[in-house]
Order: C-alpha cells, then sequence, then structure tokens
C-alpha cells in the first residue's frame, strides 16, 4: 500500500526560533507521519507521509503558521512506501 509523501526544506531563520518543536505541535492536529530536523546548512527539511489531503492541509498549515520565518523553500513530492510511524524532531 503506498502512500502519499512530501519533503520540504525550508531556508530562512528557521533554527533556534522553535521551528521544530512548533512543527511536531501541528502535526498532533494532522494524520501525518514523518520527521522535521535542523540541517548543517542552517535550513530545515520537513518530511510528512500519509493521505494526499491530510500531508497537504498540513504542510499548507506549517506554511501559514510558520511563513514569517520561512525566506524560500523547496518541496518534492509523490507516492512510495510508508516508511513512518508517527511524527518526530530528528
Amino acid at each position: 500500500m503506498s502512500v502519499f509523501f512530501i519533503r520540504t526544506t525550508f531556508r530562512g531563520r528557521v533554527q533556534g526560533v522553535g521551528f521544530r518543536i512548533q512543527t511536531l505541535d501541528i502535526a498532533k492536529g494532522f494524520d501525518v507521519s514523518g520527521f522535521v530536523r535542523n540541517e548543517i546548512d542552517g535550513s530545515v527539511t520537513l518530511e510528512a507521509e500519509g493521505v494526499e489531503p491530510e500531508v497537504r492541509a498540513f504542510c499548507e498549515a506549517v506554511g501559514e503558521e510558520l511563513g514569517t520565518y520561512i525566506r524560500s523553500s523547496d518541496s518534492a513530492s509523490g507516492t512510495r512506501e510508508p516508511e513512518f510511524a508517527g511524527f518526530h524532531i530528528r
């Protein structure tokens, strides 16, 4: 059974501002699995999987809630076998 996923890299003032914990809090309101993590280059990676409308709504909520910190982002999406159980900070 395949799931829909979105992997997004956020750039801007996204580290040191509670971005990951806020993303985790937002994820609690959606039926998604995946992770959010800081990258060495100062960006943050978010990967979420589940049913497509739920994943898209979650990613939109992250953008709305944390948009003041985000200068730019790059996303990729598709379908694949599930890789995660629950949503976590890495």
